[in-house]
């Protein structure tokens, strides 16, 4: 009894392949499955996007080949906070070539564009192989940051590890600071 059911649910299934691969008829009633063409209008809000949804993800090597991407803010006319909490970020001592590690925080009321996660984590990510003292790395990507969505106000802070008994913390900020909650 089961080989008998076995055989006719094989049957079926390649007989509904067969369908689908000559005719593109899944559903077997004959009736061709076609996509319709996606107008302008319709089309995919966030197809600038190319990082999220991925299979297989490229970590870039230096800061300057990170894409930053971005995404259109639901709620240009508000003033709300995004913070980002990044605490395993690391770069390398420009001098001893040792691994620094530190917590960055992002903070920024945004305008037009809003910055997309995962392209932000990679960003951050490319500083792991990149030479630069606290002070440039926490002021870079200040400066990378703003360029990519040009926030109404950011502050990045980088709170770092001691090394040689003095732990160091960076605070830069731009755009109007009156946002700041």
């Amino acid at each position: 009894m089961v080989k008998y059911f076995s055989r006719i649910c094989f049957a079926n299934l390649h007989y509904n392949v067969i369908l689908w691969e000559k005719y593109g008829m899944p559903n077997g009633k004959g009736i061709p499955m076609t996509q319709k063409k996606k107008s302008p209008a319709s089309a995919e809000p966030h197809a600038s996007l190319t990082l999220l949804n991925r299979s297989h993800t490229e970590y870039p090597d230096s800061p300057g080949k990170a894409r930053i991407e971005t995404f259109s803010n639901a709620y240009p006319e508000r003033n709300y906070v995004i913070t980002f909490d990044c605490p395993e970020f690391t770069s390398l001592c420009p001098v001893t070539n040792q691994p620094d590690f530190g917590h960055i925080v992002i903070r920024y009321v945004a305008d037009r564009l809003c910055l997309e996660s995962k392209a932000l984590k990679l960003y951050l990510f490319s500083f792991r192989n990149h030479h630069s003292f606290h002070e440039e790395a926490v002021n870079r990507i200040l400066t990378d940051l703003r360029k990519a969505c040009s926030p109404r106000w950011m502050e990045v802070t980088g709170d770092f590890m001691p090394r040689g008994g003095i732990a160091i913390h960076v605070c830069a900020e731009e755009g109007d600071s009156s946002l700041k909650k």
